[in-house]
């Protein structure tokens, strides 16, 4: 573990001692989201790829000194990351590029990728000695952090946009969490969660307000580099709502850099619901900020019109000549089946989006047949089985016959 050596505004470059540090930039406020940064000269000594080879913890811990944990001891005891990096090779001959690689993310503890973000903040907060987090979400976020804390001892106060799906709510209370069904939409439930926290001096486990949240998410790349033999994808795809996990994906490539474990940085795709477009529409647009409007898509986990994280996310497309693309709901539900079909993996709506992100790229061709592709699936499909019953036809109904069997096969 690594006590950071600055924490620096993404905006206005101001820099923080870590144990001063405010959530956010005090000149900037809340657009003013902060860089997690290390004493990388002293640490490629010890981190480094023969470490790691070395190495056999399978999950992001192994990550450590690049990881802003204090104290051992604060580690969740559930394994976070080390996810299957799938090669997919008829999908890659399919659409034309010369290696297709999937992320399945949905495999981590609650079923998203948001469950990196979690571990390390429940340790940050056993770190300070808190004994509430709290946060708001439209679903996997919350999930995630209401397993680490009841694992850890800690009490957990959700804040959820009332049309999340059961399934995630469900595991709310499964986990013991607090959980508040906010009447309206993400900034409806980020507003009352933002001034609860500061009333009830909770830790705030909001990954866009936090800067050691995005830290765990950076982990994510720096396994598709490890899993690769450290030869980076030419293009990697994600979905996007706040902000956080593109950001997370640009973090950990350039943290990799630092340290000399890679040479290069892939070209970063961020894909949004055609009806939660914002970060699209301000890179499309070449504005330096974001215009924050309503969402409206089924994808509830990137269904964010007022991103807080903005400003990473588009750093991670523009600093590393990426692309932002949008996809209708339609094309997100026939992503679903294709996905799973072809690789095994089964994503929830928001995880195949980054699929049907690719796909579309793939068809405009905007890919080459030699590019090396990989795409994050972040959160697993039985998060939401209403919207994935909306993609596929219904089971057949038939009597213990085997002539109607017989008959309804077409036989």
């Amino acid at each position: 573990m690594s006590q950071p050596s600055v924490l620096k505004c993404v905006l206005c470059g101001k820099e923080y001692e870590p144990s001063t540090a405010p959530y956010t930039c005090d000149q900037c406020g809340l657009d003013g989201t902060l860089d997690v940064l290390y004493d990388y000269p002293r640490l490629k000594k010890s981190l480094h790829r023969a470490s790691l080879e070395a190495d056999s913890t399978p999950s992001l811990w192994r990550y450590g000194p690049v990881l802003p944990v204090i104290r051992d001891t604060s580690i969740p005891p559930l394994q976070v990351g080390w996810t299957p990096l799938y090669k997919a090779r008829r999908l890659a001959e399919s659409y034309g590029v010369r290696e297709l690689f999937i992320k399945d993310d949905g495999r981590n503890p609650t079923g998203s990728l948001k469950d990196r973000a979690s571990a390390v903040g429940v340790a940050k907060a056993l770190d300070l000695g808190r004994d509430v987090v709290a946060c708001s979400s439209t679903g996997n976020a919350a999930s995630s952090l209401s397993g680490f804390a009841a694992v850890t001892g800690l009490k957990s106060v959700i804040f959820v946009p009332e049309r999340a799906p059961q399934a995630k709510v469900t595991q709310l209370l499964v986990y013991g969490a607090s959980v508040l069904l906010v009447k309206g939409d993400y900034a409806d439930a980020f507003r009352l969660a933002t001034a609860a926290i500061d009333k009830f001096g909770w830790y705030n486990r909001n990954c866009a307000i936090n800067p050691y949240l995005v830290e765990g998410k950076k982990t994510c790349a720096m396994e598709i580099a490890e899993q690769l033999a450290w030869d980076v994808p030419d293009k990697v795809f994600i979905s996007v709502g706040d902000g956080c996990c593109i950001g997370g994906l640009y973090k950990g490539f350039g943290d990799l850099m630092e340290l000399g474990l890679t040479e290069r940085m892939p070209r970063i795709f961020g894909v949004q619901a055609e009806g939660s477009k914002p970060i699209y529409e301000a890179f499309k647009a070449g504005a330096e900020k974001v215009t924050f409007t309503r969402a409206a898509t089924l994808a509830d986990s990137i269904s964010v019109g007022s991103p807080r994280n903005w400003a990473k996310a588009l750093r991670a497309v523009r600093r590393t000549d990426g692309d932002m693309l949008t996809v209708t709901d339609e094309e997100i539900l026939s992503a679903i089946p294709e996905l799973a079909r072809s690789t095994g993996v089964f994503g929830e709506p928001a995880g195949a989006t980054a699929f049907a992100g690719f796909r579309k790229a793939a068809q405009s061709g905007a890919l080459s047949s030699g590019d090396r592709v990989a795409v994050v699936v972040t959160g697993n499909g039985l998060k939401d089985i209403a919207n994935a019953q909306k993609s596929v036809p219904p089971a057949l109904s038939v009597a213990p016959d085997l002539a109607e069997l017989e008959s309804k096969l077409g036989l």
